[in-house]
């Protein structure tokens, strides 16, 4: 099964972590290395569609939103594994 969301309650079908799980997480960044700003925008829609439904309740929107979705790309994205430069993951052939 694949590491997808599971709405309304956000958790990883696969795993049942919060989504995106750590797989989840590295499978985005093998798929969007050449493309970072999509993956934040990627990233970004999902953190808007989470909060519509995490709040739909009327409960309060979860402090961590921003770093559950978003700024862990940024990070990894920009510099993986203390790479400098960012760039492609260190076992594709293409480089």
């Amino acid at each position: 099964m694949d590491h997808l969301n599971d709405r309304p309650g956000w958790k990883c079908l696969a795993c049942g972590e919060l989504w995106p799980c750590a797989t989840a997480q590295e499978r985005l960044i093998e798929e969007f290395w050449a493309f970072p700003s999509i993956l934040t925008i990627y990233l970004t829609a999902q953190m808007y569609d989470a909060l519509g439904d995490l709040v739909a309740d009327g409960q309060m929107a979860p402090a961590d939103l921003f770093e559950r979705f978003v700024a862990w790309a940024r990070k990894a994205v920009v510099a993986p594994e203390g790479d400098d430069e960012g760039g492609p993951p260190a076992d594709d052939p293409q480089q």
